[in-house]
């Protein structure tokens, strides 16, 4: 199953590819800054009919378009390419994300950057990888020498005041808050320790599944802003590396 999965994230990879190095990019607007590309489409189609064809009784839950609904415990949570925006401005940060969940556990994830050519993976209770070499979260213990990233929802134009006093509290306690502009991918950096820890508001099932399984096998935690546990389908992530979660919810916590 994890063959099949990095092989469909390659794939989808080379579709999400030609479209980046092609001058012919349609984009059209879910909403005010919300897009939606000619890739997005395609890549999303092509994982769908691929996983419809070989497993055609599970459900697929995915961004782009409606969620199929069938008698099956088992779910396939995609974003066929995390990152939207910054494609669109030829920002090579951005991703394919799979996740399989079976009997309400995800058992597998991966997460594909086809421009840097980086293939993250996890499978349930064997840990976590990047182009075959294990991964481990960073062992940084203060908030003060770590490295975090956010993002900013897309109701930004409306509630930015708001989200900055959030990334302002982190800025003064840490060393820097990236904003890259692709949670999946922020995700699988906090597994690999390239930064200490991630949170984001808004954030959708297809955004964060596969991420999330990454970095728990890598040895991070998740919870949601409450410091509860979390779930893909809460509207808030915080994770890290384990060592500074604590300090990173007392900072949300005082912000609110």
């Amino acid at each position: 199953m994890l063959d099949f999965i990095k092989q469909l994230a390659l794939d989808a990879g080379e579709i999400i590819k030609k479209g980046y190095f092609s001058n012919h990019t349609k984009i059209e607007y879910k909403g005010k800054i919300d897009l939606i590309t000619k890739t997005d489409i395609e890549s999303e189609k092509f994982i769908k009919n691929r996983i419809s064809k070989n497993f055609p009784e599970d459900n697929i839950l995915s961004e782009e378009s409606e969620a199929t609904h069938k008698n099956s415990s088992r779910l396939w949570i995609i974003d066929p390419l995390d990152g939207t925006t910054n494609f669109t401005h030829k920002y090579p940060f951005f991703a394919v994300s799979i996740a399989l969940e079976i009997e309400s556990k995800i058992k597998f994830g991966v997460v594909y950057n086809p421009i840097f050519n980086e293939m993250f993976w996890a499978e349930n209770g064997k840990g976590s990888f990047l182009n075959g070499k294990n991964i481990h979260v960073s062992k940084t213990t203060k908030i003060s020498q770590s490295l975090l990233a956010t993002g900013f929802p897309y109701d930004r134009w409306e509630k930015g005041d708001f989200y900055i006093r959030e990334f302002l509290a982190f800025m003064k306690k840490c060393q820097g808050v990236r904003r890259a502009g692709a949670a999946a991918i922020d995700l699988c950096y906090v597994a690999c320790g390239r930064l200490d820890g991630f949170f984001e508001r808004k954030l959708k099932p297809w955004d964060m599944a596969a991420g999330s399984l990454i970095i728990t096998e890598a040895g991070g935690k998740i919870t949601n802003y409450e410091n509860q546990k979390w779930h893909y389908s809460n509207s808030t992530i915080l994770s890290s590396n384990k060592k500074i979660h604590s300090q990173m919810y007392k900072i949300l916590k005082y912000v609110h």
